[in-house]
């Protein structure tokens, strides 16, 4: 609901493994996932959507963003993080971080 409310049209995965289906079967503008998901961490989905499509910005949301930030390790795949909560504001920032710049 967020994303729809700056107009952008939204389709939304169960699972990792949906969401790289739903890849394959079309474009997306940007995928955003959480990092604590069943089955397929966001970090682990966003190297699988790098692998195929090297160019898909990947917005990951995560109530250990600090946590992660920290560690020196730079999540791979991830164009942008997110800490949870969050406001609306900071989702347009980041949607707008990752698109290309017309």
């Amino acid at each position: 609901m967020m994303v729809e409310h700056y107009g952008h049209e939204v389709q939304t995965a169960t699972s990792g493994r949906e969401a790289l289906s739903l890849l394959e079967q079309g474009s997306f503008d940007v995928v955003i996932t959480d990092y604590s998901m069943p089955g397929m961490r966001g970090d682990e989905l966003a190297i699988a959507i790098k692998q195929r499509l090297p160019d898909q910005p990947v917005v990951m949301i995560t109530a250990h963003a600090a946590m992660l930030k920290s560690s020196g390790n730079p999540l791979a795949g991830v164009d942008f993080m997110i800490s949870k909560p969050f406001m609306l504001e900071e989702l347009r920032e980041a949607i707008a971080a990752v698109l290309p710049k017309n």
